[in-house]
């Protein structure tokens, strides 16, 4: 009975991922895999600012602020060195992620957005906004998020952003 939920979600996830404006938007729920929380994670001006502007504009649409957890930023973080790492953006990976964060984080559901080659967080989360799955997982009913943003050798960056909802 798991491996025919897993599979029919690995199916939605393909299917909404194919569906979305950019493939750079994703949202699953599911549970599974084990490993250790990351408590400590050190964040960058650019991330804190990104998770401002967030939260910023949650607030001015009537929703809840989202609390960090550090464990989603470094799992947005090992996302961001495996597109750097192979040259790729893509939610390769994702349902390991989300699995990962809803065992070990209770989280009941998990939603990605991703960037790429944009210079500051307000053009990010504008692109973001301007695209309707994306604005969806920023308006998501969420509790917790987690960011990371790294560069490539070349100075591009790459955004991970992972939601949780954690009753």
């Amino acid at each position: 009975m798991k491996v025919n939920l897993l599979k029919l979600m690995l199916l939605l996830t393909v299917i909404f991922t194919m569906d979305s404006c950019s493939s750079d938007s994703s949202e699953v729920t599911a549970d599974s895999t084990s490993a250790v929380i990351v408590e400590n994670y050190e964040y960058s001006a650019t991330e804190l600012e990104t998770m401002k502007l967030i939260n910023d504009y949650r607030v001015s649409i009537g929703l809840n602020p989202l609390e960090i957890i550090n464990h989603i930023s470094y799992k947005s973080e090992e996302h961001d060195y495996y597109m750097i790492d192979n040259n790729v953006v893509s939610h390769d990976g994702f349902v390991d992620r989300s699995t990962n964060i809803m065992k070990l984080l209770g989280a009941k559901t998990v939603g990605e957005n991703l960037a790429y080659n944009y210079n500051s967080p307000q053009s990010a989360l504008n692109a973001w906004l301007n695209s309707p799955a994306h604005k969806k997982n920023i308006e998501g009913n969420y509790t917790h998020f987690g960011i990371s943003i790294r560069q490539n050798a070349e100075g591009k960056k790459y955004y991970t952003n992972i939601f949780a909802r954690i009753d």
